[in-house]
């Protein structure tokens, strides 16, 4: 297995099914249905933002995403929606992804998802890509890495816990848990002088 930075576009319909995959269970109300999200996903993906895991084969087991001021592994924007979802879709499709997404901090290295195709969990592929992005904050002077995990996902927050993360805080999502399902998510931040 090797980690390699970013993705070309023949890739973006596979990148998208994976992301999809992992999170189309919390994301599933509000971006589905799969026929519209996929496609709109595969849009909006910034490959510049993807650490990938790649089999001998140079197929695609896994992606880690991060946010920086220059944008996110899924740069959602209104027009790029409108094409997909119409514009009543759009625009009330925006103002809850407005409600739930995580501002960039830029005293520490956000994460923006990390998922592995199911077939491959448990192989150390999350841990891998893990390493790379902590290695990318080092690399580019961050102190701390941070991410946010989902109440509901505890295997993902164990993965943290495991690679040196800690809860620092909760955000709690209020009415929106009807639509996402889940409640809250817990900030947890890796100090980069423990690598």
């Amino acid at each position: 297995m090797k980690i390699t930075l970013g993705f070309d576009d023949t890739e973006r319909p596979a990148v998208a099914a994976l992301y999809w995959e992992a999170f189309g269970g919390k994301l599933g109300r509000l971006m589905g249905p799969e026929r519209k999200a996929l496609p709109y996903i595969a849009d909006a993906l910034s490959p510049d933002h993807a650490f990938c895991a790649r089999n001998a084969a140079d197929d695609i087991l896994g992606v880690a995403g991060f946010k920086s001021p220059d944008g996110a592994l899924v740069n959602g924007q209104l027009a790029g929606m409108v094409p997909h979802y119409g514009i009543p879709g759009a625009l009330w499709r925006m103002a809850a992804l407005a409600a739930l997404s995580s501002d960039v901090d830029n005293t520490r290295f956000l994460i923006d998802g990390l998922f592995v195709a199911a077939p491959f969990r448990g192989q150390g592929i999350g841990s891998r890509l893990l390493q790379s992005i902590v290695q990318e904050a080092a690399d580019r002077g961050y102190d701390e890495v941070r991410l946010d995990v989902i109440d509901t996902n505890s295997r993902a927050r164990a993965l943290y816990e495991q690679r040196g993360f800690e809860a620092v805080g909760r955000n709690r999502i209020g009415p929106l848990s009807a639509l996402f399902g889940f409640s809250s998510a817990t900030v947890m931040v890796r100090r980069l002088n423990r690598l």
